[in-house]
């Protein structure tokens, strides 16, 4: 939107001076219409310098005031105004009514298309009275005190002072159409309803400064007496911060009491057992031959794909030998042992029992390591 340049006249605390006009190259028919219309005497209207000379006089003249809205208020604040049961009364001794009157200023019907009011110093200064008599009193009752409240709502009142000396009011410059004789008019269209509602926006309230921020001083948390606290100390950090444990320390390295009773029960039944377990190895021998077909169709290099071990606890398989302290060890309770004997573990005994498979030298077991541990 390019910048409208307003006359000096239209400044804060101006006086009036000659509006400025500027016409067309060719007059609108509605201007020539009201020109002919509220002249007294006949003039010619043939060119735009008429046009021009024509307007130029008629909106100079004292008597050229606009009224541009009326506004109904309070005569007094709103603690000093008289209650009656009739309302008709309370309005004619209530309240009062304020003509807004205005004189142009400017009249653009090339580039913008409007003109530009601006507030008579008597309109002014009506305003300025109920703001100061009225208007200040209700807000400044309507908010709490703070120490430099008379300082604020004297500073509201020049605020107010300044913006009603500015106040220019601009519209259409159909708005002409209104002109009267002597140059006086009013707005039509329902303009004075918009110049209402910017005339009631100059009366700002009092606001009240923000609360401050009030630092919250937190008291210091309280520690737990000298008795003891050493030692509620260390379990917090032992709690909060648990360090890195072995898995060898998870499970004890001695077996229960219960553990220990059923490996004397093993031993017992192992003992009991060594003539059926001769009687075995005896029948081993026989079916040797059978068990070489099996371990030949087995390559050395292929994986050995055995069942996972079950999680419940079973009896070690045992083997009764020469020496058997060579060959046999104490479970541990933290692993369960599977059921079937281990491929390992069948090599051994037959091994111990001279017997041999397909040629295959059995003495060198050790250097073919099967994929898991004993």
């Amino acid at each position: 939107m390019p910048i409208t340049l307003l006359p000096a006249s239209a400044a804060a605390f101006a006086p009036r001076g000659t509006p400025n006009i500027v016409l067309n190259s060719k007059v609108d028919p509605w201007l020539t219409a009201t020109l002919k219309r509220i002249n007294r005497v006949k003039r010619p209207l043939n060119s735009v310098q008429q046009h021009f000379r024509c307007l130029t006089e008629t909106l100079s003249s004292p008597s050229a005031i606009w009224t541009l809205c009326t506004l109904m208020l309070p005569k007094a604040p709103e603690a000093e105004l008289r209650k009656d049961e009739d309302p008709l009364i309370e309005a004619l001794f209530n309240y009062q009514v304020i003509y807004v009157e205005a004189y142009v200023v400017h009249v653009d019907m090339v580039s913008q298309n409007e003109v530009a009011f601006k507030l008579t110093p008597e309109t002014i200064e009506s305003l300025v009275e109920y703001h100061k008599d009225v208007h200040s009193v209700d807000t400044a009752a309507s908010t709490w005190s703070w120490s430099e409240k008379d300082v604020q709502l004297k500073k509201l009142q020049e605020d107010f002072v300044q913006a009603a000396n500015k106040f220019v009011y601009r519209t259409n410059a159909m708005a002409l159409e209104g002109l009267e004789e002597d140059g006086a008019g009013e707005l039509l269209c329902g303009r004075s309803e918009e110049v209402k509602a910017s005339i009631m926006g100059l009366f700002l309230p009092l606001l009240p400064p923000p609360p401050r921020l009030v630092d919250v001083v937190r008291p210091a948390p309280i520690l737990p007496s000298s008795t003891g606290a050493e030692n509620w100390w260390q379990q917090g950090l032992a709690s909060s911060h648990p360090g890195p444990m072995d898995s060898w320390k998870v499970l004890p390295s001695s077996p229960s009491t219960t553990s220990s009773d059923s490996n004397t029960t093993l031993w017992t039944t192992s003992t009991s057992n060594s003539d059926s377990n001769s009687n075995m190895w005896a029948g081993s021998t026989t079916s040797a031959d059978s068990s070489s077909s099996v371990w030949a169709t087995m390559g050395f290099n292929e994986p050995l794909q055995l069942p996972s071990p079950t999680p419940s606890y079973s009896q070690p398989y045992t083997t009764a030998c020469s020496s058997p302290p060579q060959y046999y060890s104490a479970p541990m309770s933290m692993a369960p042992i599977p059921q079937l004997p281990l491929p390992s573990l069948l090599a051994q005994q037959q091994c111990s029992a001279s017997a041999g498979f397909g040629g295959f030298e059995w003495d060198r077991y050790q250097d073919f390591a099967m994929p898991y541990a004993m």
